[in-house]
């Protein structure tokens, strides 16, 4: 019996790729006045090489593109500032998120998030996502003082749900991050699938969030 659900944030529940090109491109046009010796094109392409998709913090990506770029106009601390105070407003969740924690919240479902990542950026996101409300627990890896696959962290989700790790669920995009940490911790897994990886040892492969109830359903009638 399922009796609780649980996410990642980034790739997962959101579209981090259209976000940061979203937000960089907008950052750019804000900033134009200052970066106007910087092909637009340039300034965005070498932020999301440098970004890694997440892996690398921002404050070693704009060190790095002040030094490239010779920007004397703004500081790397300015433009990480930047970044802090305006990236949630750039935020783009992936198609049918909210439907999807409706549909599951109708089943009476509890549900989790377990993300990486500094605290109140997340939070940010989630708010801008408007879907805070639906979770019963949120934890997030800076305020946690542990990260995933930090198998703890997941317990620690799992107490404060008050289910067993054979009574969840957890979403994903990382093989290692998300699906194979889920499965240590005894949980079943669905990888959502993402084309920087291979393949994922899940219990469960998906391409959109739509489809997950109905694995929820199938779970439930084993």
């Amino acid at each position: 019996m399922v009796k609780a659900v649980m996410f990642d944030l980034d790739g997962t529940l959101l579209d981090r790729d259209a976000s940061i090109q979203k937000f960089i491109e907008y950052q750019y046009e804000r900033l134009k006045h200052l970066l106007s010796h910087i092909p637009k094109e340039s300034y965005i392409a070498r932020f999301i090489e440098l970004d890694n998709r997440g892996y690398i913090w921002k404050d070693t990506v704009y060190k790095q593109m002040v030094k490239e770029f010779a920007i004397i106009s703004i500081t790397w601390e300015n433009l990480l500032e930047d970044y802090m105070n305006y990236f949630h407003k750039s935020c783009v969740p992936f198609p049918y998120l909210i439907w999807l924690l409706e549909e599951l919240k109708r089943k009476s479902l509890k549900l989790g998030m377990i993300t990486n990542g500094k605290g109140q950026f997340q939070m940010r996101s989630i708010k801008a996502l408007g879907i805070e409300g639906y979770f019963d627990t949120i934890l997030i890896s800076e305020w946690e003082g542990m990260s995933k696959p930090d198998p703890q962290l997941f317990q620690r989700a799992l107490d404060q749900l008050h289910v067993l790790a054979n009574e969840s669920v957890f979403v994903g995009d990382h093989p290692i991050n998300d699906v194979q940490a889920a499965r240590n911790a005894g949980m079943k897994t669905i990888w959502k699938k993402d084309a920087i990886y291979e393949s994922a040892d899940a219990d469960f492969v998906i391409e959109e969030l739509k489809e997950i109830p109905g694995i929820i359903e199938t779970l439930q009638q084993q």
